[in-house]
């Protein structure tokens, strides 16, 4: 839960979600699939190396980074991030394939109800797309997206204390470029941010309808609160792991 390592996946994240979004919407549209590829590709691999560099330099901070430290476990996902990587290609199906045709019948439209009622954003953002005439399941795709966020929350509730156990072994052989204190109050201030701009839904009482058209608003829809649920459970184990365990 390095403050490195944390922007590294949530920028390569969302780069490769927003990359898919634009394929798919290139395909459509009729370009051929290698040019599409030729147009797109370069753009996703372009933003990720930034991302990538950003993150590198932020850990440079706290000193230079060997790659015999890099071991194969540490380049290998865990099981939190194993169901993000499932529950981010769940959304991205629903989104492109399953919501633009199906309407909020049956299942679909109880899910879509109780999201609606537990989650204030998606109050906000199903009555800005109202509001400007949009929608082509963009409000399913929202709701679906918050119902995988609050399942991967609560299933990683239950690995908070074995995360804060591992994040204090990691912080022994490499320390915090800023010190664990410092770590967790930027992580903290980000997640009440984010709480409050995406879930409570300030961000879309305030944003213009042209913040869910085009790549963007789908990226937003789809995968930032997946990504919200992993920052707040970022938050909470860089928190915990500050209780040293003798």
């Amino acid at each position: 839960m390095g403050m490195a390592r944390l922007l590294a996946k949530g920028w390569i994240v969302f780069c490769l979600y927003a990359g898919a979004i634009a394929l798919e919407r290139a395909l459509a549209s009729g370009t051929p699939p290698m040019d599409a590829l030729g147009g797109i590709g370069p753009c996703v691999l372009l933003f990720s190396a930034m991302g990538l560099l950003f993150a590198y330099g932020f850990g440079m901070s706290g000193g230079p980074i060997r790659l015999s430290r890099i071991d194969s476990y540490a380049l290998q996902p865990g099981f939190n991030e194993i169901v993000f990587i499932a529950f981010m290609l769940a959304s991205l199906f629903v989104q492109l394939s399953y919501a633009p045709h199906h309407g909020p019948v049956s299942v679909l439209g109880a899910l879509e109800a109780a999201i609606r009622f537990a989650v204030p954003g998606q109050r906000e953002l199903e009555s800005l797309l109202t509001q400007c005439s949009l929608d082509g399941g963009k409000s399913f795709a929202g709701a679906f997206s918050w119902a995988l966020a609050l399942v991967f929350f609560a299933s990683s509730l239950s690995r908070l204390r074995l995360g804060a156990a591992i994040v204090r072994l990691e912080r022994k052989r490499r320390p915090e470029p800023f010190g664990p204190y410092v770590l967790a109050a930027l992580v903290a201030v980000a997640a009440v941010f984010a709480i409050q701009f995406l879930f409570v839904g300030t961000l879309f009482d305030l944003a213009p309808c042209a913040l869910l058209t085009g790549v963007f608003g789908a990226t937003l829809i789809g995968i930032v609160p997946l990504m919200l649920a992993y920052l707040v459970m970022a938050a909470l184990t860089n928190l915990m792991a500050l209780n040293a365990e003798e």
